[in-house]
């Protein structure tokens, strides 16, 4: 590895919360492309397994804006330039999961790459909830994936890191 590949490697953190695994197979084809470093972070709490639990759980969480405690091991952003941060889409809304890592991390002067998966439910801004809770930070339009990608994960990915000119 070169030192222009091992600076550009560090430049990328990629952080997911993924509950299906979807996000988590973003989050792994953003580090195919940049080489980026990649983690998952999990709430102290899991999630119910049963769907009906799920939902009112977290719309409960949604609307009283809680931000859950993460297990230890959570990334730190500051030696990072450019931070890929994935999610689902609950409710329109970003999992409170990476909402509480965003919260308490400083991404000032950092570029900000959303991304999440959905099932085509309630639309979402993830661009506006991160800007308001990175307020500091350069967010630009997130990436959204129905599902798995359907097979077109890879081109997806491509085309929308192509568009924010980051490689």
């Amino acid at each position: 590895m070169t030192g222009t590949e091992r600076n550009l490697k560090t430049q990328f953190l990629i952080v997911s919360y993924s509950y299906s695994g979807n996000t988590h197979r973003i989050a792994r084809g953003i580090q195919e492309i940049t080489g980026g470093n990649r983690y998952e972070i999990y709430p102290w709490q899991p999630y119910p397994m049963a769907f009906p639990e799920l939902l009112k759980q977290v719309k409960k969480e949604v609307e009283h804006g809680y931000y859950p405690s993460l297990l230890p091991g959570s990334p730190s952003s500051a030696s990072y330039q450019i931070v890929f941060a994935g999610s689902p889409n609950w409710c329109g809304k970003l999992a409170p999961p990476l909402a509480s890592w965003l919260y308490k991390n400083d991404l000032s002067g950092k570029i900000v790459l959303p991304f999440y998966s959905h099932c085509g439910g309630v639309p979402a801004d993830f661009r506006e909830e991160i800007t308001k809770l990175c307020p500091r930070a350069d967010v630009r339009e997130p990436l959204q994936v129905i599902g798995d990608g359907k097979g077109q994960l890879k081109g997806l990915i491509g085309k929308w890191i192509q568009e924010n000119r980051i490689i």
